[in-house]
């Protein structure tokens, strides 16, 4: 059984994807993850990335100030400018099906429809500064929120057109951003250290501390049950808050000096992470309490934020200008 296997990764690798075969408890079946990368033009330097759910996938060209479409199954690579100055940090895509980015460089909210690729921009008003703009989700009611690492959030309602600017707590620092399933937006602020949820209709934020200082809240990510992962940057570990205990529970990273910098949580409630110190996309298991390493193939790939859809996590590989798939399907016999 042991040969044959061998021969089966042996043959996917030299096909240009890598199968790791990762065997799961005892009591469990093995189940299968397959690698494979996509080149992007050079310089795009893509930060974050989104997949869609018509299959195609895209990413934020920061340096090249574009939006990526890369359609997986043929390879074709589509780049839409977006703009003088552009430099966008996040990409999700909204309800409506469309691409929306954080543009750091033009200082906007960006809407990219899918169809036409035609763009649409909101600027930040004017009295917000430079904000840095970095992530984005959208509320229950259609809203979309924001962070801007210059020491702000906000909200903007693509209807009307209305754009509410806030000031941060502790000022510098919010970064991740997400929903949960019945629409709350919770971020975290990266140089203020703490997880928040915000009030919907005021903007009021209520902070919640972490276990303790220092760790560099960077990236956050609801499971099914409404508990809230977070990626520390500076302490290198992955923690979880669940809101109706008010507790917290962490874990650290195998290796030493480990850099948590993206958190995602996929169908089956496992924790994608990124971390810059070993080159490497990790899969952490809940329930088991263990982790499987997915290293890099090239050197300093620094895979920021991870977005995925059913059988599939995705990252960006800003290091290399390429976009990263590990796809899971049912366990093997």
């Amino acid at each position: 059984m042991a040969t044959e296997m061998m021969k089966m990764v042996r043959g996917l690798a030299a096909s240009g994807l890598l199968a790791l075969l990762l065997s799961a408890p005892a009591a469990a079946q093995q189940v299968q993850y397959e690698v494979q990368y996509y080149e992007l033009d050079k310089g795009d330097r893509p930060h974050d990335v989104a997949p869609a759910p018509d299959g195609t996938v895209w990413y934020a060209g920061q340096r090249a100030g574009v939006a990526g479409l890369l359609d997986p199954k043929t390879g074709r690579l589509t780049r839409i400018a977006l703009g003088p100055g552009s430099a966008p940090h996040g990409v999700i895509v909204g309800p409506d099906g469309n691409a929306w980015l954080t543009d750091g460089g033009q200082n906007t909210i960006v809407r990219v429809d899918a169809r036409s690729h035609e763009v649409t921009v909101w600027k930040l008003p004017e009295d917000s500064g430079y904000a840095n703009l970095n992530t984005a989700a959208f509320d229950r009611d259609g809203r979309i929120w924001f962070t801007g690492q210059g020491g702000i959030y906000g909200r903007l309602d693509p209807e009307t057109g209305d754009m509410n600017v806030w000031n941060a707590p502790r000022g510098r620092g919010p970064y991740g951003i997400s929903a949960t399933a019945d629409g709350d937006i919770w971020f975290v602020s990266l140089a203020g250290g703490y997880l928040a949820r915000v009030d919907l209709e005021t903007g009021e934020p209520h902070i919640v501390e972490p276990r303790e200082p220092g760790v560099g809240p960077r990236r956050v990510w609801p499971d099914s049950d409404g508990r809230l992962w977070v990626s520390e940057w500076n302490a290198g570990h992955v923690s979880v808050y669940d809101p109706k205990a008010g507790s917290w529970r962490t874990w650290p990273l195998p290796g030493a000096g480990a850099k948590c910098y993206s958190v995602y949580v996929d169908e089956r409630d496992k924790v994608w992470l990124s971390d810059f110190t070993s080159n490497a996309i990790l899969v952490f298991d809940p329930r088991t309490e263990t982790f499987q390493s997915f290293p890099s193939d090239r050197r300093s790939a620094q895979v920021r934020q991870m977005l995925g859809r059913e059988g599939e996590a995705w990252g960006a590989e800003s290091g290399t200008d390429r976009l990263v798939v590990i796809r899971y399907g049912k366990a093997m016999d």
